[in-house]
């Protein structure tokens, strides 16, 4: 699969909008304590039901994370299949635990998480997620750096760093760290959690990366709705 093609340390990055789903409903939450994620409520949609909020939100791209089978709690599916048909392309994290796990789906990317992945050499294609909780990966606590180090020669098509503890806080990874990060792996890389507004777009942007994954900044109007409706930042 051909995913966006930007060049290395351009200006210009994919903007994905973020969808957390849990028990039916988009929800917020922050620093990744999923227990006490709400529907969202007080954005730009008067409602948290997927659909009606896609219908509203109208974004190019979405990233959803479906919280429920993360936490082997049941699943999302039918209602991921059907947003993934309202968008031009669908990166989908439903905490695969084997390639068994994978969702088959026109516009859809699947997401792999190291969180609950187990052995990454097993899979092929889709987005490896680096999960990061207080700076280092989950499970086994590496440095980032190194997990991207060993992604590059893995069988995916691009990689997604997810700071979990900055979900929610718009608490960005330092300018030094992002370089770090970036320059550590030489495919397509993304960064997800804590992207607070535009100056935090432009600095992923000049440190190199090529999207950028949102959703508290939308609604609160610090990162512009047209922008992610493009589905693109120029910085």
């Amino acid at each position: 699969m051909i995913l966006h093609a930007n060049s290395d340390y351009a200006t210009t990055m994919d903007l994905v909008l973020a969808m957390d789903l849990k028990d039916g409903f988009v929800v917020h939450g922050k620093k990744g304590d999923r227990a006490g994620y709400r529907p969202l409520t007080w954005g730009l949609s008067p409602v948290a039901d997927p659909i009606g909020y896609l219908e509203v939100m109208q974004p190019r791209y979405l990233y959803i994370a479906d919280l429920d089978r993360i936490a082997g709690m049941g699943s999302h599916d039918p209602i991921i299949l059907s947003c993934a048909g309202m968008v031009e392309r669908c990166y989908v994290d439903r905490g695969s635990r084997s390639p068994d796990d994978s969702l088959e789906g026109a516009h859809i990317v699947n997401v792999v998480g190291t969180e609950t992945a187990g052995d990454l050499l097993q899979y092929r294609g889709g987005m490896l997620s680096v999960d990061i909780r207080d700076g280092l990966v989950l499970p086994e606590g590496r440095a980032p750096e190194e997990v991207l180090f060993g992604a590059a020669g893995l069988p995916f098509d691009c990689c997604l760093i997810m700071n979990i503890s900055g979900v929610g806080t718009g608490r960005l990874f330092s300018t030094s760290l992002l370089k770090r990060m970036r320059n550590a792996y030489g495919k397509k890389l993304f960064y997800g959690g804590g992207v607070r507004n535009g100056h935090d777009l432009d600095r992923l942007a000049r440190a190199g990366f090529d999207g950028a994954i949102v959703a508290t900044g939308v609604h609160k109007g610090s990162i512009p709705h047209e922008s992610v409706r493009e589905g693109y930042w120029c910085s």
